[in-house]
């Protein structure tokens, strides 16, 4: 099923996976106002579709994503406080709708990732990256911060390396952004498509309520102390002990068979 209505975007449902693809390889798919939103509208709307199991993000042509496009910040350096303001808590809300997605979510890192396009990266479950990807956090080379990516890239790589990174502003190589937890895999980039598809198929062999539930667990449990996390952590496993999902996800183990979402997955 593919969705037409976006400028900005290209947007498919194949067998359980949604596709969406950054659609502005004339600017290397630097993003805009427009792109904001509707990439908002894309992560917010993927709740509905119970048929999806996986998200995975990628840009068109030769990069993933060079960060905040040109014309739009030519716009921005012309507002005033309240209309930046306005502008970043959309970039900071469209991040957020990634990070909290339900869905799990593949960052396809096809090629450079600059700026806001490393936040992208960040506020996936996982990336995977071509050999050939750059990174950089280069917003302090023309006197701007990478304030509303900040958490999600902090959470992933830590402080230490973020310090080192965000005060540079240097240009990373693939290897580099693996080993500071940015991406999790490097592959040569005529195998990409292969690593990718490989880890789409162990994600929708787990079960789409308990992967959910995990990524409530990782958002959550950071943020409490000791004695609510005995109680939340307690809470939620035996929810999910009794859920349906639960129930037939051991039942399944404990029959020796395939629990019934990997056979709907065409696992």
């Amino acid at each position: 099923m593919e969705n037409n209505q976006y400028q900005t975007l290209l947007f498919e449902i194949d067998n359980g996976v949604a596709r969406i693809v950054l659609n502005r390889p004339d600017v290397h798919n630097a993003f805009n106002d427009i792109m904001i939103r509707e990439m908002t509208d894309v992560f917010n709307g993927l709740e509905k579709h119970s048929e999806v199991r996986v998200a995975v993000l990628t840009g068109k042509g030769k990069s993933f994503c060079a960060g905040a496009d040109l014309n739009w910040m030519r716009r921005v350096k012309d507002y005033s406080y309240e209309d930046n303001l306005h502008e970043s808590l959309e970039l900071s809300n469209m991040l957020y709708s990634i990070y909290s997605s339900p869905k799990p979510t593949v960052a396809r890192v096809n090629g450079a990732a600059i700026g806001g396009g490393t936040g992208l990266v960040a506020v996936c479950d996982i990336a995977i990256a071509a050999s050939t990807a750059k990174f950089s956090f280069s917003e302090v080379k023309i006197g701007l911060i990478p304030a509303c990516i900040s958490p999600y890239v902090v959470k992933k790589c830590g402080e230490g390396r973020c310090r080192e990174f965000f005060l540079t502003g240097e240009r990373m190589t693939a290897d580099r952004a693996l080993d500071a937890g940015l991406v999790n895999k490097v592959v040569a980039v005529e195998e990409l498509d292969q690593a990718v598809s490989e880890l789409v198929k162990q994600l929708v062999s787990s079960g789409p309520e308990a992967i959910a539930r995990c990524k409530e667990l990782l958002r959550n449990v950071p943020l409490m102390t000791y004695d609510e996390v005995k109680r939340y952590t307690a809470e939620v496993i035996a929810q999910i002990r009794i859920s349906e999902e639960g129930q037939e996800g051991m039942t399944a183990f404990l029959e020796k068979r395939k629990p019934k979402w990997f056979n709907d997955s065409g696992g």
